[in-house]
């Protein structure tokens, strides 16, 4: 390990950030949280707003290992992890597979249910089939329900649905967004936040937004959340949160730093795991 973090010391770390997902600026807010950390330890930091001309960018500023801060498509489903594999050079986090299934969440969720680790009933349904007569012949779920795009980030195009005249609409706000969408049972509960860095469970977060649903808006503006250190809560349930969150860190292959979101439902105290970050956000909130 000593022998690592020297040579990284002569390494030019490139941070990949921004990029052309519908998070890139929260992916910039990142990105120069992790350029200021770098520097502050007298790493060699170079800041990269990527394009479709990273390669390039790469071989020109002669980067040697990446630190990708990167979200959402492009950054956080193995595509760019892909092609620094190629490039042979080192980066951030999880591999190619790992990044591509816990982006999309419809993948995630069967792989936890094939390791028996608890989440929602879920159902996964085309994009084009929201037509409102076909949509409700096909779903399969009761209500109330928690509609979202399969695969974007940052709470984008999720609705919480109540009342099923509601059904058609949320859906098709999910499908502005991607050509699937993932349809769960809603839990009403405690949201929790488990950090792993390196297969090593961070202590527990619980999110309380100020206004409900922990949306866009709620995660990225300062005092529209609180979050709880160490949130009050039995032992063994503490406990459970944090062996249910790495053995979905170890289901996906995940590495380095990731974060699981998870539901503690507020009536048997299970917690029910939402997703995994491959990428977590280091923003100021």
């Amino acid at each position: 390990r000593s022998a690592a973090a020297a040579d990284m010391r002569h390494a030019r770390i490139g941070v990949l950030m921004g990029g052309a997902s519908r998070e890139r600026e929260i992916s910039l807010r990142t990105g120069g949280a992790v350029c200021a950390a770098l520097r502050k330890k007298r790493y060699r930091v170079t800041a990269i707003d990527v394009t479709r001309a990273i390669a390039q960018t790469l071989r020109e500023k002669k980067i040697t290992a990446a630190f990708i801060a990167l979200h959402g498509r492009g950054g956080e489903d193995g595509t760019i992890q892909g092609m620094l594999e190629l490039m042979g050079i080192p980066y951030t986090g999880s591999g190619v597979l790992a990044s591509a299934l816990a982006m999309h969440k419809g993948m995630t969720k069967h792989l936890l249910r094939r390791h028996g680790i608890p989440t929602a009933d879920f159902q996964v349904i085309s994009a084009a089939g929201t037509v409102r007569a076909r949509l409700l012949r096909s779903i399969r779920l009761p209500l109330p329900l928690v509609i979202k795009p399969v695969a974007e980030g940052s709470s984008i195009g999720t609705t919480i649905v109540k009342h099923r005249k509601n059904l058609g609409e949320a859906c098709r706000t999910a499908a502005l967004y991607d050509r699937q969408i993932l349809m769960e049972r809603f839990i009403e509960g405690r949201e929790i936040t488990a950090g792993i860095v390196n297969g090593r469970a961070l202590p527990l977060i619980e999110i309380v937004p100020r206004q409900g649903l922990y949306d866009f808006t709620a995660k990225y503006t300062p005092g529209h959340t609180t979050y709880i250190p160490a949130p009050r809560m039995k032992k063994r349930t503490a406990q459970l949160i944090r062996d249910v969150s790495l053995e979905t860190y170890h289901a996906l292959g995940c590495e380095g730093a990731a974060r699981v979101d998870l539901m503690l439902d507020h009536r048997t105290d299970e917690p029910f795991v939402l997703e995994i970050n491959t990428v977590p956000g280091m923003t100021a909130t």
